[in-house]
């Protein structure tokens, strides 16, 4: 079965919202392919290797987190851009990419997609633009914050960088995937005794041992990775096409 690209468009558009978010980058169509979609390629980002892979798969259109324009962008299509661009023009596929909608939606989000994966439950949100998520384990606090970040290590199967300050049993968790140190401050602020994200910068490591929350840095890919393959899976069964994953590697 196929559906046009435009109803692949006009579907994201509704359920994502795009319009709602301020964000880094264009959301939605960024390069224009076949008109029909029958098989659709999810990943993190617009990478060549993911590109190559989905024509490898025969797909029409690609979707992710990370697409290929990104405010600053001087608009110049060369090197890595030249590439990127030229094997999705040639072999007329289509990409579409979401980047805030897509953390945040209350379903198919990067962010309460994670929490699932780690065993956390929603119970509100924080932040700018509201995407932080805080909330408690759904089978109860953790002992300590080395066993929580035991536990993501084995569950996203990536190295945890800890900064372990908070002490005693973890209760309450904020988490933002991603490139979300920024988040920090906002998750101490609303209370949290860890804060899960994917990348640590200089300063957060002083203010956790400051603060006395503890921040657990699990990776920007490893943490990214759930809610492009939960939506891919609704677009699936919601327009009858096909839906393939492809994780693409990254240490990052």
């Amino acid at each position: 079965m196929t559906c046009s690209r435009q109803a692949l468009v006009d579907y994201c558009n509704t359920v994502l919202q795009p319009e709602r978010f301020k964000d880094y980058g264009p959301n939605g169509l960024q390069v224009e392919g076949k008109t029909l979609v029958r098989r659709l390629v999810t990943g993190v980002t617009a990478s060549l290797a993911l590109i190559e892979e989905a024509v490898r798969l025969q797909a029409d259109a690609v979707l992710v987190h990370h697409g290929l324009f990104w405010r600053g962008y001087d608009g110049r299509v060369t090197g890595w851009m030249r590439q990127r661009l030229g094997t999705l023009l040639a072999h007329d596929i289509n990409l579409l990419a979401y980047h805030l909608p897509l953390d945040a939606h209350a379903l198919w989000g990067n962010n309460v997609q994670l929490g699932l994966q780690l065993g956390l439950q929603v119970h509100s949100q924080f932040g700018e633009q509201m995407l932080g998520c805080l909330g408690q384990g759904i089978a109860g606090p953790w002992p300590s914050v080395q066993a929580l970040a035991q536990h993501c290590e084995a569950v996203l199967q990536h190295a945890v960088v800890s900064i372990p300050s908070h002490q005693g049993p973890v209760e309450r968790v904020a988490w933002c995937t991603g490139g979300a140190q920024s988040y920090f401050e906002a998750a101490i602020a609303a209370g949290a005794q860890v804060y899960i994200t994917g990348e640590i910068s200089e300063p957060q490591a002083h203010y956790a041992r400051e603060c006395g929350v503890a921040y657990l840095a699990c990776g920007h890919h490893a943490t990214e990775r759930y809610g492009v393959q939960a939506l891919g899976q609704h677009l699936a069964q919601q327009l009858g096409i096909e839906h393939v994953f492809v994780d693409i590697d990254n240490p990052a």
